[in-house]
C-alpha cells in the first residue's frame, strides 16, 4: 500500500466536500420502494465511516449493534443516528454518535469529506461522513447501543472479489444488496451498500 499520508490525501480528494442536494424537504429515490409512499419527509440523519489510523495500516471502523436495540438489532453498523437540534450539521452528528457509541474522542476525528446522501425505504435520509481517526486509546463500545466494535483493514475493502451480493426479498419484490464477510461477521444491507459505494468513488484504482 501508498504511504498512508499520501492515500488519506487521495481519498479525501476523491469525495464531496460537503454534502449533496437538497435537505429532507426536497425529492429522493429510496434503495428500495415501500407499499405506501411516505406522507412525510425523511428523517436526517448521519454516520461516520471512520478512517483509522494505525501504525502499521489504516482500518474502517465498524459496530456490532446490541441485540437488545429494537430497530437492527444484531446488524453491523457504522457509529451513526438522527440528527439532534443542537448539531451543527450532519459531520458534527456523525462524530458525537461515535463518541456516544464507541467512545470516539471528537478531537481525534478530522472530517475529510461525505459521499453522496443515501435514502433508505424506512424513510430515512443518511448522510455518510468519512473522516481520519487518530485514537489515543481502545473505542469502547456503550454497552446500551453497541454489542462489539471491530475494524477491518483497508487493503481488504479494496479488493472488489471481497464483495458479494445476495436477494433479498420485501413485500413479493426482490431487492439486491452487497455484502461483505469478515472474521466470521456479515456486513449487509446500507453498511455494505455504503462501504461499496466508498470504495467505488475513492478506492478504486488503489492497489491493497
Amino acid at each position: 500500500m501508498a504511504h498512508p499520508d499520501d492515500l488519506i490525501e487521495r481519498i479525501a480528494s476523491r469525495l464531496l466536500p460537503r454534502p449533496d442536494g437538497v435537505g429532507a424537504d426536497g425529492v429522493h429515490v429510496p434503495d428500495w420502494l415501500p407499499d405506501t409512499p411516505f406522507d412525510r419527509p425523511p428523517v436526517e440523519a448521519a454516520v461516520l465511516i471512520g478512517l483509522v489510523q494505525r501504525p502499521d495500516a489504516i482500518s474502517i471502523l465498524y459496530t456490532e449493534r446490541s441485540p437488545e436495540l429494537r430497530s437492527h438489532s444484531g446488524q453491523i453498523a457504522f457509529p451513526g443516528g438522527k440528527l439532534d437540534p443542537t448539531d451543527a450539521d450532519a459531520a458534527a452528528a456523525a462524530v458525537r454518535e461515535a463518541n456516544e457509541e464507541v467512545g470516539l474522542d471528537p478531537a481525534e476525528a478530522r472530517v475529510i469529506g461525505f459521499l453522496p446522501r443515501y435514502y433508505t425505504g424506512t424513510n430515512y435520509l443518511i448522510t455518510p461522513v468519512v473522516a481520519l481517526v487518530t485514537p489515543s486509546g481502545p473505542f469502547v463500545p456503550n454497552p446500551s447501543e453497541v454489542r462489539s466494535v471491530f475494524e477491518v483493514p483497508l487493503d481488504y475493502l479494496m479488493r472488489s472479489e471481497n464483495y458479494g451480493t445476495y436477494r433479498i426479498s420485501r413485500n413479493g419484490k426482490e431487492h439486491t444488496t452487497w455484502q461483505i464477510p469478515h472474521g466470521g461477521l456479515m456486513i449487509w444491507g446500507i453498511t455494505a451498500n455504503l462501504t461499496r459505494r466508498f470504495h467505488d468513488m475513492a478506492l478504486v484504482g488503489e492497489v491493497a
